[in-house]
């Protein structure tokens, strides 16, 4: 980039990584244009796949497999590399379905959710079956991002067997982004016909079903801990933030996440949820401080206005709290962790709910 007051010119090359000289793309051959896919500056590789597309397709499929054939295992980039290869395939319009589904099989996330991304548009290279179980696997998948590409990756495929595929993903946590994504697929017109007015759907799919009539509910939950300004994303931005999300267990008065460990002075964005139709908060108080707030709490029962204070005491003790929060909302709290190392407990002040319903914040 070029420095504006300057007019120096500057490179940007990852964290960490080598600073080499620029390579030769335009006029290269083409075994060493697809070298340059090797290279950790994204620019040089984007413009790479565009010197390549000038070339014949089959020579470059050709160098791409022996490329591949090459590459080491051990490799840190290694997987990133095979991804590079399915991207440039798709560039020059060619299909690679065995490497595809060895990327997919991979212990690596990321690439597991960029390999699930072109599901999309190899499915039917790979085969409907397969691709089906491949998709199924990615909507199970223990990361969050990859459930994401399945459940758009069903939106491409549009079958109700791929519908049926990514069901598991509604079984699994859902976060905001996840939840947005289930709705705008699930709406599309590709996958709409094979749920909207079928009685046997809520039977089939159970999970989706669910979903679909909570739509409302999610979009309110959803507003209610959004970013709102430029202050909450640039402490979010922070390097070594902990997020925390704790809910609520409908009519059981109980937290869902009990426990959780922070360092001293980290910063920690803790998102407070409630599914429950019964008000509850949270708030977190100095060590051995749990009884004494507890108790405060229930005497604010008597105070008319108890609840407009939202039965948090006025007590230096509290060093964090939550609004009362009805159903289907939530807040987020951000905050550094305490300097010194200890127990700090979390409660919910509703008056009598502090007895079962608490938890522990560990600073060591």
């Amino acid at each position: 980039r070029r420095d504006r007051k300057s007019g120096r010119i500057w490179r940007i090359v990852p964290k960490g990584a080598e600073l080499q000289d620029p390579p030769q793309i335009h006029g290269a051959k083409i075994d060493q244009l697809v070298k340059n896919l090797e290279r950790p500056e994204y620019r040089y590789r984007y413009w790479t796949k565009r010197e390549l597309k000038k070339h014949d397709s089959k020579k470059v499929a050709t160098a791409l497999d022996s490329w591949v054939k090459k590459l080491d295992p051990a490799a840190d980039r290694y997987r990133h590399h095979q991804i590079e290869a399915v991207w440039t395939h798709r560039t020059i319009g060619t299909e690679r379905p065995d490497l595809l589904i060895d990327i997919l099989e991979s212990d690596h996330a990321d690439a597991r959710a960029a390999a699930t991304k072109q599901l999309r548009y190899w499915h039917k290279a790979i085969g409907e079956d397969r691709a089906l179980q491949l998709l199924k696997k990615s909507a199970s998948d223990d990361d969050g991002i990859v459930r994401m590409e399945a459940v758009i990756a069903a939106n491409y495929i549009a079958t109700p067997a791929a519908l049926e595929a990514i069901a598991p993903a509604f079984d699994l946590p859902m976060g905001n982004h996840l939840k947005f994504t289930a709705q705008c697929s699930l709406m599309s017109a590709n996958l709409a016909p094979y749920w909207q007015g079928d009685d046997a759907f809520a039977e089939k799919l159970p999970k989706i079903a669910e979903f679909t009539k909570n739509w409302d509910r999610h979009a309110k939950l959803a507003n209610s801990i959004s970013t709102r300004n430029s202050k909450d994303a640039g402490f979010d931005s922070q390097e070594g933030l902990k997020t925390v999300e704790i809910s609520c267990v409908p009519e059981r008065m109980l937290y869902t996440k009990t426990k959780f460990t922070v360092k001293p002075d980290q910063p920690v964005k803790l998102v407070f949820t409630n599914p429950d139709a019964t008000q509850h908060n949270l708030v977190i108080v100095e060590p051995g401080a749990l009884e004494e707030i507890g108790l405060a709490g229930n005497e604010m029962a008597k105070d008319p206005d108890g609840i407009k204070k939202h039965f948090v005491p006025k007590n230096k003790k509290v060093l964090h709290a939550t609004k009362l929060l009805g159903q289907d909302t939530g807040e987020v709290l951000r905050f550094k962790a305490p300097k010194n190392p200890g127990v700090y407990p979390y409660l919910c002040t509703f008056p009598g709910h502090w007895v079962i319903m608490k938890g522990e914040m560990v600073v060591k």
